[in-house]
């Protein structure tokens, strides 16, 4: 099986100068480069440089995907909309891990495949831009996507099991796209998601209302107005809607933080709806084959009683197929024979049909591979 690795960097906030994407150029000569890209896919080989310096120094977001399970995310956020303390209370193992570079905090969630079951036929493109959404949300106060990383730790077994979890954000239940397709490349257990949601207030209460909003922004300082209004007018910071939900936020704490529960409670309490899962769908299972038989068991039926309507003509066709002297059509005799005697013991009068059968067995006795069929059958006698 060839080898796949798929390396995908996007610029957000700010575009790359022309130095820059020199500099780029020097670590890949095959890569495609833009103002605001870098990706690159290898067959062979490897990458030469180091995503983590790279998203110090240029990036916003990057991908990774390997065809041996390995998946990588990472999201660099300024300082002023991701508090370093945040992130670190949620990035707490090998999964996820957060750090500083400069003015900004870089976080990376990642996923090994541990039980080999990573299918080899994948693809990286267009990945990223389903999840780079995310970023803005973070950017604004919501930190599911740190506590899915932080889920990941727990599902891989990095955490100890009395190691009490993080404030759980809202709307766990009810993810975005976005959020669902990080879920899904990180290979979140649905279970444990699941598990996780039933501390998390429901959705409705992650998003302000536009109403909300409104009543908020009416009783802002004339100062904090003007100020925003001017960032708005000219244009000199793309980051202010993640900053204004982020201070939304901040001053309208969307609930009282939940009782936490550990990181083994959630894998027990995973393990249970799992197993719930499984007997659930092993009783559907049972009542589907229960319903298969039955089905199968009343066709039997009408095809008995059409051919005890005309035995006469059964037997016949009996003798016709073996007249043949074809393979074939001995099975199809036999299992017409079986038929018959089926019919017989239903009726309770197996008599006749035995005795026409040691007829049969008689008349054709210097047909070994007919005997052979009707002792397979069962039909000796």
């Amino acid at each position: 099986m060839s080898e796949y690795q798929y390396y995908e960097f996007t610029a957000i906030d700010e575009a790359l100068t022309a130095r820059q994407r020199s500099e780029l150029r020097s670590l890949s000569t095959r890569a495609d480069i833009t103002a605001t890209s870098f990706i690159n896919t290898y067959e062979w080989g490897d990458f030469k440089g180091d995503p983590r310096t790279m998203m110090e120094r240029y990036f916003d977001a990057h991908l990774y995907l390997a065809n041996w399970g390995t998946r990588r995310l990472m999201l660099r956020l300024p300082k002023a909309v991701l508090d370093p303390a945040t992130a670190a209370e949620y990035c707490a193992g090998d999964s996820a891990s957060a750090w500083t570079g400069g003015k900004h905090v870089i976080v990376c969630l990642n996923r090994e495949d541990e039980d080999g079951t990573d299918e080899w036929d994948i693809d990286g493109h267009g990945l990223l831009g389903s999840i780079i959404p995310v970023r803005a949300d973070l950017a604004g106060g919501d930190f599911r996507l740190l506590y899915l990383g932080w889920l990941r730790c727990v599902q891989s077994l990095e955490l100890d099991d009395d190691e009490p979890e993080p404030p759980v954000p809202v709307g766990l239940g009810t993810l975005s796209a976005a959020l669902t397709a990080a879920a899904e490349f990180l290979c979140i257990d649905p279970d444990l998601l699941a598990a996780a949601a039933d501390g998390s207030a429901a959705n409705s209460a992650s998003q302000p209302t536009n109403a909300q909003l409104r009543r908020w922004v009416t009783g802002l300082p004339a100062g904090d107005k003007d100020a925003i209004l001017a960032a708005l007018i000219t244009g000199t910071d793309a980051r202010l809607r993640g900053q204004l939900l982020h201070r939304y936020r901040s001053e309208h704490p969307p609930h009282p933080p939940t009782a936490a529960r550990t990181a083994g409670q959630l894998l027990n309490a995973a393990a249970d709806r799992r197993a719930h899962h499984e007997r659930q769908l092993a009783e559907r299972q049972e009542r589907d084959r229960v319903r298969r038989e039955r089905s199968a068991a009343a066709e039997r039926q009408r095809g008995l009683d059409a051919l005890a309507a005309d035995q006469v003509g059964a037997w016949q066709q009996v003798d016709a197929l073996i007249a043949t002297k074809k393979p074939r059509e001995y099975d199809t005799a036999v299992q017409l024979l079986v038929d018959l005697r089926d019919v017989a013991e239903r009726d309770g009068d197996p008599a006749p049909f035995h005795r026409r059968l040691t007829e049969l067995r008689a008349t054709h006795a210097r047909k070994p591979s007919l005997l052979e069929r009707l002792e397979l059958a069962g039909l000796d006698g």
